[in-house]
Order: C-alpha cells, then structure tokens, then sequence
C-alpha cells in the first residue's frame, strides 16, 4: 500500500511540474490578433456633433416697474423676494412675482413728511400773506380819511388869509400824494403775495405729484403675466437664473419670459477648428437627451462671427443658433440636445474607419494584402474617412499596425493616379476662386445700389462736403 500511494504522488508531482511549465512557457507568447474593415463605396456624411441647449426663438417678456420712473425714484436695483417655480403655465393676468419694496417704502415715507412740511409752509404763506394785505388795506383806509380831512380844511380856509389856504392845501396834496403812493404799494404788495402763494402752491403740488408717482410705483412691485404661456426664469449675463432673490436693474428690468413653444431653437457652440465647416442653412439631426426615442431635424440659421470663451473651459468656440423644424409639445426649453451638423455629403466615395489610415510625414498608406498601399484621403468625419485614390470597394485593411510595419513592401501610386489627383485638385482650386470672386462682386454691386438708393440730399451733401474739403485744400 505504501509503495503505491508513492507511485501515486510521484506521478502527480510529475504531472504537475508539466502542467507548471506548459503555463509558463505559454504566457509569454503574444498572439497577432488582426483586425480588419472592407473599404466602402456609397454617400460620405461630413458632420459636426455638438451639444446644446433648446429655447424659444421668440419670446413674450415680463417686465417689471417702468425703468424711467424707478430712476426717477433713484432706484438702481430691485431684489426678487418671491416667485413662481420655472415653468409654471399661467394664463393672462396671473400672478407672477413680488419685488422687495423696502427701498420704496422708506422713500414713501420721506415724501409723507416732506408733503407736511410743505403743508406747513403753505398755511404758513398764506397767513402772512393775509396778515399783509389787510394791514395794506388798514392803511389805504387811513391815508383816504387824512386826505378827506385835509378836503376839508381847504374848503373851511377859503375866508383865511392866503398863506393858511396855501398851507392847507399843501396838507392836502401831501394826503394825496400818500395815498397814491399807498395804492400802487398795495397793488406790489398784492401781487408779491399772489407769486409766493404760487411759488409754496407749486412745490406743495409737484412733491404731492412725486408722492403719488411712488405710491402709482409701489403697485408695479407685483408682477403679473401680461399674457397666457409657460414662464421661464430669465437669465443674466452668467447663465444663472433669476430665481427668488436675484435681482433686476433698472437698465435691464426683465423678470421673466413666457416664450413661444411652438418655434424652439437650439443653441450650441462649435469649437474654432470645427466653425470653417459649419454655415447658414446647413441641415442638422436634433436628438433631445430627455427623449431618445425623438428625433427631429433642423437648419443652421446663424453662425457667430466672433469666438468667445465658455466659463471654465480654455478652448475658443463660436455660438451656433440652429431652427427645430418639428414642433412637439413635450419639448421645454432648458432641455439639452445632441446636434448633428450635416456639413457636406459626398455621393458614390469610396471610405475607410480612421484608424485604418497610417502615415510617415506626408505619405498616407493603409496596410491591405500583406502590403503598404500609398493612399490619398480626403474630407473626414468623427469616425471614417475618404479615399480619393489606392484603394477599392471592398478591399479590406487593417485597423491596427502589424508589428514591425517597415518590412512590409510599400506599393506606391502610378503617376496617372497622381495626376488626375492633381488635376481635381486644380479645377477644385480654380472653382473656389471664382466663387469668391463672384461672391465679392455680388457685395460690390449689392453696395452700389445701396448708393443709388440713398436720398439725393445725402449725396448731394457729402458731395458738397468734398468741394468744399477741396477748396481748403
């Protein structure tokens, strides 16, 4: 028994170290695992894919107060204290949201005490007014009574002698003249009286004007929707919502916005190397991450013609505004959408994956039959390529680089592919040319009938201004 339970173990101590050496002899070994592609023929799509966020084309505003009369007010900044979620539906009317009357209020009170003041100083105007002008009339009735007296004094001294009657009637003319002089004294009097009555009148009605300015002002603080829709909070400069204590300037007072669901855009940025290819009017393939079972097409309808850069990012990128043909009720602006930008589409060409294309400087080649093929690509999207010239339908070729790839023949194109290479190329070249000519004649022209159709006056004008440099000169 013990010699067999030995055999036992040596034999499966032998078979062990075989299976052990077997392991490790194999797990060096590496192998070639060729992957590859059959070069198609058929319509090449060129697009660019971006991601964006849908909104309205058009929009309803709602404001709040008027801004002329805020500054009017000297109020440059209003907080938000309450609000309506995003993206209630109202209907015309509706309350909206509410704007912190603080400010105002304490204004209102400051205009109260000023209106008593001016209360006060009117009462008070009219008093000494009234004071003056009665104590004026006391006196013209006096100086009446002397100048009847001194009458009389000359009527008694017809039997006097000469000088008394002289001296009486003296009297009289200086009574006379007194009154007189006291009339027109009243009629100044009278008529100072009636501008400080109009002066106090006036700045008591314009501060009572400005008072109920502000209590007119304090009802626009509650905003309401000035029609049925879907509100949207609207956005600053930063992208950030106006939501319950944002605030609204009295340069920019928007609260919010009911926009028209029924034509939705999307807005996207394209990065600076990818704009040359995007233009007005280009179709694109809409997706709404929200539904990906949707699907809708649109148009490229504005291209910026300046770069800017997106907050947190270093890459340079140009807004693109895109149309969504479709209307679908359950797209809301603020969703994000995936577009894809047909750029150019290209029938019957023949292309290949990306990867299959390989390169030293400026030769391209694909490794195909156990050879280097010299290839000519072309125009490329996110995923293939074209090849103009070296290759055919169907031909297959490798997606990965076999190792030492410099001991496979390099087959080179014959110089008539070449050619007609370059002879595409030129008319290309020539077909461009002429198109920006065309392009830069059709501006000119474009300027000279707006020059035409300017008003003569203008011409005649500006004409007039060059003689008349030229005579300077």
């Amino acid at each position: 028994m013990k010699d067999n339970r030995k055999l036992l173990y040596s034999a499966g101590s032998a078979l062990l170290i075989i299976v052990l050496v077997w392991y490790f002899t194999q797990t060096g070994k590496e192998e070639t695992v060729v992957v590859e592609a059959a070069a198609k023929k058929g319509l090449f799509t060129v697009s660019v894919t971006t991601t964006g966020e849908l909104e309205a084309k058009s929009s309803e505003m709602i404001y709040g107060p008027s801004p002329t009369s805020l500054r009017d007010a000297r109020i440059w900044q209003l907080k938000i204290d309450d609000i309506i979620p995003d993206g209630s539906i109202v209907d015309s009317g509706d309350y909206v949201a509410q704007l912190d009357r603080t400010e105002l209020t304490n204004k209102i009170k400051d205009q109260q005490i000023e209106i008593e003041t001016f209360q006060n100083n009117f009462i008070k105007t009219q008093l000494d007014t009234t004071m003056e002008l009665r104590a004026a009339r006391n006196e013209l009735v006096n100086l009446k009574y002397a100048m009847e007296e001194a009458q009389i004094a000359v009527d008694q001294s017809i039997y006097e002698p000469p000088a008394t009657q002289r001296q009486v009637q003296i009297e009289l003319d200086r009574a006379q003249r007194s009154f007189d002089q006291a009339v027109k004294n009243y009629s100044l009097k009278y008529e100072k009286a009636v501008a400080n009555m109009s002066e106090v009148s006036t700045a008591l009605k314009k501060k009572q004007t400005e008072y109920e300015k502000f209590v007119t002002l304090s009802q626009e603080f509650t905003i309401h929707a000035p029609k049925a829709g879907m509100v949207i909070y609207q956005r600053d400069w930063d992208g950030k919502k106006r939501g319950a204590g944002a605030s609204i300037s009295s340069w920019e007072n928007v609260v919010a916005t009911l926009p028209n669901l029924r034509e939705m855009i999307t807005k996207t940025y394209v990065n600076e190397v990818d704009i040359s290819k995007v233009k007005a009017g280009q179709k694109v393939e809409i997706g709404v991450d929200a539904f990906p079972e949707k699907k809708f097409t649109g148009q490229v309808i504005e291209v910026a013609n300046i770069g800017e850069q997106l907050r947190n990012s270093n890459a340079k990128v140009f807004e693109v505004k895109i149309e969504v043909n479709e209307f679908d009720s359950i797209i809301r602006p603020a969703m994000t959408t995936k577009n894809v930008i047909i750029t150019d589409q290209l029938a019957d060409v023949i292309f290949i994956p990306l990867e299959a294309i390989h390169g030293v400087d400026s030769l391209q080649f694909v490794f195909t039959g156990g050879r280097r093929k010299q290839v000519i690509p072309g125009k490329s999207n996110e995923n293939e390529i074209i090849i103009r010239a070296g290759l055919a339908e169907n031909e297959k070729v490798s997606l990965l680089a076999p190792e030492n790839p410099e001991k496979y023949e390099l087959v080179m194109l014959n110089e008539t592919e070449l050619k007609k290479i370059r002879e595409a190329d030129s008319i290309a070249l020539d077909n461009a040319t002429k198109a920006a000519a065309a392009k830069e004649a059709e501006r000119q022209q474009m300027m000279q009938q707006r020059m035409q159709q300017m008003p003569q006056a203008v011409q005649a004008g500006g004409g007039s201004g060059r003689r008349m440099g030229g005579q300077r000169r």
